[in-house]
C-alpha cells in the first residue's frame, strides 16, 4: 500500500529499493524559497545498514503491513526495550531498531510491535503521546499562546518545544512525527 512520504513515522517498516527498510527518524525541511521535503533515515532490515533519503512530500511510499500486535511498553534498561502482549509474552527489541521511537516510549504505553517472519523488526506510534515535562524555566501566568516558545525536557529526555505558559510536572501532548508540542493532556 502506497502513502505520501508526508505519512511517514519512526518505528514504519517500508519497502524501498525492493527492500525492507525501517523508518528511524523523519525530518519535514523545508529550505528557503525551495520546496519542501521529507529526509528520513532508514535502516535495511535485512543488512542492519543506516543510510538517509530525501522525498518529496507527495511521493509515493510502499508500506509493508507485516503482523501487528498490540503489546505495552513495559521498560528499558539501557540499549534493551521490553513490551508485552495480552498473553503476558514478553518482546525485547534494541535501541538500534527502535531509533528516534524511544523518544516517546512512556511506560504502560500501548503500541503496535511489527513482526515480519516471526522476529520483531520495530513499532508503531500512535501519532500522539502524552508525556511529563520534567525540566523547563518557570511559566508566566499572563502567557497566552503565541510564536513565543520555550524548551521542555520531558520523562523520557526529548525536548520539545512549548508555549511559556507550560510548567514543570505538567502532561502535554506530543506529536510523534514531528516530535512538536500539540497541547496540554
Amino acid at each position: 500500500m502506497s502513502i505520501p512520504a508526508t505519512q511517514m513515522r519512526p518505528g514504519m517498516i517500508i519497502k524501498y529499493n525492493s527492500d525492507l527498510h525501517l523508518v528511524f527518524s523523519v525530518e519535514h525541511r523545508t529550505p528557503g524559497n525551495l520546496r519542501a521535503f521529507i529526509q528520513a533515515k532508514l535502516r535495511n532490515v535485512r543488512t542492519g545498514a543506516m543510510f538517509t533519503e530525501r522525498f518529496r512530500s507527495p511521493d509515493p511510499i510502499d508500506r509493508v503491513y507485516v503482523d501487528e500486535i498490540k503489546m505495552e511498553f513495559l521498560y528499558s534498561d539501557g540499549e534493551d526495550y521490553y513490551f508485552m502482549d495480552d498473553s503476558f509474552e514478553q518482546t525485547m527489541l534494541k535501541r538500534e531498531t527502535l531509533g528516534d521511537a524511544v523518544d516517546y516510549l512512556t511506560p504502560n504505553l500501548s503500541i503496535s510491535v511489527s513482526f515480519h517472519d516471526g522476529k520483531a523488526v520495530g513499532i508503531e506510534l500512535p501519532t500522539a503521546v502524552i508525556m511529563t515535562v520534567l525540566q523547563t524555566e518557570p511559566g508566566i501566568k499572563s502567557a497566552t499562546a503565541s510564536s513565543v516558545t520555550k524548551p521542555a525536557t520531558t520523562e523520557t529526555g526529548l525536548v520539545v518545544q512549548v508555549p511559556p505558559f507550560i510548567n514543570e510536572g505538567e502532561k502535554i501532548r506530543v506529536d510523534t512525527a514531528e516530535g512538536a508540542y500539540m497541547s496540554r493532556a
